[in-house]
């Protein structure tokens, strides 16, 4: 493996794992902090790249196109879902057991797969990179890159400055954090005068507009097909486990690692590469079995 090949390797890692980590980052808000085991995340990221598909002949045909008015309508809609989803169903399993919500979430995979069936068929879609990102850089004298997938890789790694300064910085965060500690911490939030059912209604619209970003955002460089949540849902929930439950910092390392692993492991091992995730994941939790670090 040559220098430059070696350097697209390293950016495709990172933009795999940076994209990884953007639909990870709302499973882990979702279980780690709220407590419910969301099976349909991956159907979340599913609906963004669909919706990228089916918005963008509308937009064209309303505004004249523009790939960005395209995310922002479907950061609106996703918003949208995820507050009235919460309110809907998953606000009524926070108390209830592991067993019913991975019943209820699995509901809604089989739900979300038969109205994307009947909305947009079972073809396999493409939708094309915009004209201002369609360029590619030159590395070396023969390879190129394509400016499109560092614009992923940057749109993520905006979205994981974002959420460290909501964590860290604002009001929200800290009643998100406090709230997040324990049954016993939450009832004393709420005795301070914090609605913990709208806080985390608002936690899990969030969760659900990051996954849906994630799915818009990769459209371009994976296609649009039936099923393509299942794949990203397994993977997230191993990006979680390894991170830590909760900690968005851990989801960041761990889907960064993941990255690494996968990427170079289909080029030097490609007859393994399938495995090297699960056996990166079994390393990491015998040496450290809660995760690389503390929800927070």
């Amino acid at each position: 493996m040559d220098l430059a090949t070696f350097f697209i390797q390293c950016l495709n890692a990172l933009q795999y794992g940076l994209l990884l980590f953007l639909v990870a980052s709302g499973l882990t808000l979702i279980f780690g902090i709220m407590g419910v085991i969301n099976l349909a995340h991956g159907s979340f990221y599913m609906i963004g790249a669909y919706l990228a598909y089916a918005l963008a002949p509308l937009v064209a045909a309303t505004f004249g196109g523009g790939f960005f008015t395209v995310l922002a309508i479907g950061l609106v809609l996703a918003v949208l879902l995820g507050y009235v989803l919460e309110w809907a169903f998953f606000s009524f399993l926070y108390q209830r057991e592991h067993l019913q919500q991975v019943l209820m979430t699995y509901g809604l995979i089989l739900v979300f797969e038969e109205l994307r069936s009947m909305l947009v068929g079972d073809d396999v879609h493409g939708v094309p990179v915009p004209p201002l990102l369609a360029g590619t850089l030159p590395l070396g004298d023969v390879m190129t890159y394509p400016v499109y997938r560092l614009f992923v890789s940057a749109v993520c790694l905006l979205l994981a400055g974002a959420m460290y300064l909501v964590f860290t910085r604002t009001r929200l965060g800290m009643m998100i954090r406090a709230g997040s500690a324990g049954p016993a911490q939450r009832e004393m939030v709420q005795s301070l005068g914090v609605d913990i059912k709208f806080l985390y209604r608002v936690v899990f619209a969030a969760g659900v507009a990051i996954a849906v970003l994630a799915g818009m955002v990769a459209a371009p460089v994976s296609s649009v097909y039936p099923g393509m949540g299942n794949t990203v849902l397994i993977i997230c929930f191993v990006v979680v486990v390894i991170g830590g439950i909760g900690s968005i910092r851990g989801a960041l390392l761990a889907a960064l690692l993941i990255g690494i692993v996968d990427t170079f492991g289909k080029v030097l091992l490609p007859q393994a590469a399938g495995v090297l995730v699960y056996v990166l994941m079994a390393l990491i939790l015998l040496w450290k079995p809660d995760g690389l670090f503390r929800a927070g």
